[in-house]
């Protein structure tokens, strides 16, 4: 059996390229691997069938450039999903249009079993929630594609966290390029992913900077560069830098824990591991992995190991690896970073009130 895919965006995550990561000459102009819709190419057993985005002449590009019949073309997501029985339904649209999207396709007649969203998984922790009880209310998978929980060296590392490799972990250091939803949210994720960290207190910076907007030509949105700090419910420390720019950035994760030390060097593919000892700490190996995580190799992998996992959901034969729930959890510490920023006060996690609906815009 093939399962049948519908995508709603057809833009360069869902599959025609993104600038800073492809050349912008080739962007819109032939298929990427590292998309919703070359993750579908990519894995066994699904096929995308269907694509829906508001933009003409992007579906058309985008329907040629991967084989969609011109019939299977929609203007209007919700034509789709009611015109189409799909198993699964990618959700590839800008940040602050997931909810609707997400809501609707999950309530629809398509009545897909799994729901692959973009990060981050919403605008608002209030608009998170919602999407998360109405995918569970329709027994619908939410999945949130933060893609290195899709890499192999990643999982194997959850894993080594899992079995206690540091002890306990009372400080991390996380460092990426701005913005804070549009790039922080994978950092953030990694905190959630690596430690099942429950953030509680939280103070922010913003800088004001963003790439995106000019880089995209977008509207201004919200989102920008910043940080701060966090402590999670177990008093773990956390420091958070997303002030720099793309080409001076360096994507870096650091754990200090009790029984050992962590560096995660992503850029530079520098990954060191100290055990504590009674001289001190000692460098060794890590158990299984060899540290050369690349962005060329597994980012762009990633989504093939992603839509390879909706293909196990659907089976009946996988826990969701990355569920809507856990999302929630980094963009609430985004969010607060925001609030924090703009009361000049220190924020209180889970958010409740008012300040579930603070809203943050990002592509």
């Amino acid at each position: 059996m093939t399962y049948q895919a519908g995508l709603i965006g057809a833009g360069g995550i869902a599959g025609l390229g993104i600038l800073g990561m492809h050349p912008e000459e080739e962007i819109g102009q032939r298929r990427f691997r590292a998309s919703h819709a070359g993750g579908y190419a990519a894995a066994d057993g699904i096929e995308l069938v269907a694509v829906a985005d508001i933009d003409a002449d992007t579906l058309a590009t985008f329907g040629e450039a991967w084989g969609i019949p011109a019939d299977r073309r929609y203007t209007d997501h919700t034509a789709m999903l009611a015109a189409e029985d799909l198993d699964a339904v990618s959700v590839a649209t800008p940040s602050y249009l997931h909810h609707d999207h997400v809501v609707d396709a999950a309530e629809s007649d398509a009545d897909p079993g799994v729901i692959w969203c973009e990060k981050p998984i919403a605008a608002s922790v209030a608009q998170a929630r919602e999407m998360t009880d109405v995918c569970r209310a329709t027994d619908t998978a939410l999945v949130v594609n933060h893609s290195f929980r899709f890499t192999e060296d990643i999982q194997q590392l959850a894993q080594l966290f899992d079995d206690g490799f540091l002890g306990t972990v009372r400080s991390v250091s996380l460092s990426f390029r701005r913005e804070l939803m549009r790039n922080a949210t994978h950092i953030l994720d990694l905190l959630v992913y690596f430690l099942d960290a429950e953030p509680r207190r939280v103070s922010g910076y913003l800088n004001g900077e963003n790439d995106a907007v000019e880089a995209l030509q977008g509207s201004p949105v919200d989102d920008q560069g910043g940080g701060g700090h966090l402590v999670t419910a177990d008093g773990t420390f956390v420091t958070v830098d997303c002030t720099l720019a793309r080409d001076i950035s360096a994507m870096t994760l650091s754990f200090i824990g009790t029984a050992g030390k962590l560096r995660i060097g992503i850029d530079d593919q520098d990954w060191r591991y100290w055990t504590l000892t009674e001289d001190g700490h000692v460098e060794a190996s890590l158990p299984d992995i060899d540290g050369d995580w690349s962005w060329n190799e597994d980012y762009r992998d990633s989504f093939p190991n992603a839509a390879t996992h909706v293909v196990d959901l659907l089976d009946g034969g996988a826990t969701n690896r990355s569920p809507g729930t856990e999302a929630t959890r980094s963009l609430a510490v985004i969010v607060a970073l925001f609030i924090s920023e703009y009361t000049g006060g220190h924020v209180d996690l889970p958010l409740d009130g008012p300040l579930e609906d603070v809203t943050v815009t990002s592509w």
